[in-house]
């Protein structure tokens, strides 16, 4: 499974277009906890994403592992939908009272949890959006701290964007989100416009030459394929639009 990251690039072109999002963003419309018409970004909020989250990749658990079992070791969509399981019932068993918590607790739970590359890859984002995001969380906050936890996946993992990897998917969606609090969108929308950003940049993996993980050692026999992580960031991603649209996931407000 190719899902790794890069440091150096996101600091300076990569996650870093959001980097503008914690000043410019609060300043407009896009600063109101409840993410402009949206669901409060509370703890619930974070469960209700974890739980649609879990839910779209055991649909797609079968594709995912498909798409892994051409270009890596045919096991991202059995692991990460076995790690998102024990995500949903950690967080049930032990109800968090803040969105940090909630995502420190996925966070730490898929390290411990997930084999292979996702779990440290996926843990470090949503451990690093647990440590850094600020409270109540308006969509400027989200989007600084989704970015802090993206940068932090490709300090660990070294690639960049266009190595074919996880990182082509999620760094389209941080400058989607910083693009929308600079326009002053809300939050439903700038999740929805994230999520079509991490969409493509998914399928954008399908032409290139994987450079990093256990997809390199193919070679140009990794092009034409799509790299799983990629695909299972956009799942995430979708998520999320669902859930601050209203969708699927526990009441506002719950905990």
């Amino acid at each position: 499974m190719t899902a790794t990251g890069a440091g150096a690039d996101s600091t300076r072109g990569g996650a870093s277009g959001a980097g503008q999002a914690s000043g410019a963003g609060q300043a407009s419309g896009a600063g109101q906890a409840s993410g402009a018409g949206g669901r409060p970004m509370d703890a619930g909020f974070f469960v209700a994403w974890f739980e649609e989250a879990a839910g779209l990749v055991r649909r797609d658990r079968d594709r995912l592992t498909e798409l892994d079992a051409a270009i890596g070791d045919a096991d991202h969509g059995t692991n990460l939908d076995r790690g998102l399981t024990e995500v949903v019932q950690a967080l049930a068993g032990s109800p968090p009272e803040s969105p940090g918590q909630a995502l420190t607790v996925a966070g730490v739970t898929l390290i411990r949890k997930v084999g292979g590359a996702s779990g440290p890859l996926y843990g470090s984002v949503f451990r690093q959006m647990g440590r850094s995001i600020e409270e109540p969380v308006t969509l400027a906050r989200f989007a600084a701290a989704f970015e802090e936890g993206v940068v932090a996946l490709e300090r660990l993992g070294k690639a960049a964007l266009g190595d074919k990897t996880m990182v082509d998917a999620l760094v389209p969606a941080s400058r989607a989100l910083a693009l929308a609090l600079r326009d002053g969108v809300g939050a439903p929308e700038a999740f929805e416009l994230a999520a079509r950003a991490a969409a493509e940049g998914a399928a954008g993996t399908i032409p290139l030459q994987a450079r990093k993980g256990r997809a390199s050692y193919l070679g140009e026999r990794s092009i034409g394929h799509e790299d799983p992580g990629a695909a299972s960031s956009a799942l995430f991603m979708t998520a999320l639009a669902t859930v601050a649209a209203g969708g699927p996931g526990p009441a506002a407000g719950a905990a």
